[in-house]
């Protein structure tokens, strides 16, 4: 997905192109993105496969207490490993060792990999051969600098989270279904059988928009407690659509962004007004880049809206042109831009 990091090539996009956009047989990348975040400070720029096989298998061990399924694989030494950990039947110790011998076997080599090729950018070095470990580079360390890094731990805690409840609920990808809830702000899985809390909509959402609001590009946090900038969840197509046709997903991914509190119910706001039409083709660019993502919020998409991008644009349209009876036309809404558009 060359297009997301082209269109704005900054270091916090090219990772999110790592964490949304690279294939997932395992767990892994999650894991070790995340063993990255807690080795930032560390000091020293080489990480050891001991050093870096703790936070790592931590991680894993973690998620495997919520979801036991975390890859595609019937079996796995190291997952079983990790759950012997769980269990008491294999000490810290052993686990470091198994994990250093068994834990990294792909997720080194294909972490840059998106889509058959590499990021430009690398956020480290495979040494294992030469220094046995991984050595961070500065693109690393100046990611660690940026206003969004802190959105990036949360949008790589949440991409896990929908993976791995699409793996447990282990039925054909088109029967799950996420939905949104607004009393909590968070995505629910449904495979019509089960309902299952996944994880804030906020995280989810936000990478695919690149920390930026929906309609005014000013940068924002998913970082409730510590940052002024947080975002809203809106609607893009307002519930009134309802009235046109009660059965259009409003709750549904399609029609949920990330803006700022300004342009939601500022002064001057969108509150429940109908966007501009131009704000329509952005709404299907963002809803692109989840679709060229792995499911579940892949084939959510697909499901609600259409199998083809024609079909998307023209699902859309039609929502536009019911919203545009209701509202009229002349009470569109248009944001003042902040900054530069980057979908």
């Amino acid at each position: 997905m060359t297009k997301f990091y082209e269109i704005e090539p900054t270091l916090e996009n090219y990772w999110r192109s790592i964490i949304l956009f690279g294939r997932n047989v395992a767990s892994y990348k999650f894991a070790l993105a995340k063993a990255l975040y807690d080795l930032k400070d560390s000091g020293g720029t080489v990480i050891s496969l001991d050093k870096l096989a703790a936070p790592f298998a931590k991680h894993i061990s973690e998620h495997l207490v919520i979801c036991d399924k975390q890859g595609t694989s019937g079996n796995s030494k190291f997952l079983n490993g990790c759950r012997d950990y769980n269990s008491g039947k294999l000490t810290h110790s052993g686990l470091i060792e198994l994990t250093v011998k068994s834990g990294f076997n792909n997720v080194i080599d294909a972490f840059h990999n998106v889509h058959q090729s590499e990021v430009p950018t690398r956020f480290f070095i495979d040494e294992r051969k030469t220094k046995g470990g991984i050595v961070l580079t500065d693109d690393f360390y100046k990611l660690g600098e940026q206003f969004q890094y802190e959105n990036l731990v949360e949008e790589t805690e949440a991409r896990w989270r929908l993976v791995e409840t699409a793996w447990e609920l282990n039925l054909p990808k088109h029967l799950i279904q996420i939905d949104y809830k607004e009393e909590s702000r968070e995505f629910f899985a449904d495979n019509k059988l089960r309902r299952v809390a996944v994880t804030p909509a906020s995280p989810a959402l936000n990478g695919y928009q690149k920390g930026k609001c929906f309609y005014c590009f000013r940068e924002i946090s998913i970082d409730k407690e510590n940052s002024a900038d947080f975002a809203d969840v809106d609607h893009f197509f307002p519930h009134i659509l309802r009235q046109c046709d009660a059965e259009k997903p409003i709750n549904g991914v399609a029609n949920l962004v990330l803006a700022c509190t300004d342009c939601n119910r500022g002064v001057g706001g969108k509150f429940a007004q109908l966007p501009s039409v131009d704000l329509l083709e952005r709404l299907s660019n963002r809803n692109e880049y989840l679709i060229t993502s792995h499911h579940p919020l892949r084939e959510t998409l697909i499901a609600q809206t259409g199998n083809t991008a024609d079909k998307r644009r023209n699902y859309l349209q039609d929502a536009y042109n019911c919203s545009t009876l209701h509202f009229g036309v002349k009470s569109k809404w248009q944001p003042m831009p902040q900054g530069s558009a980057t979908f």
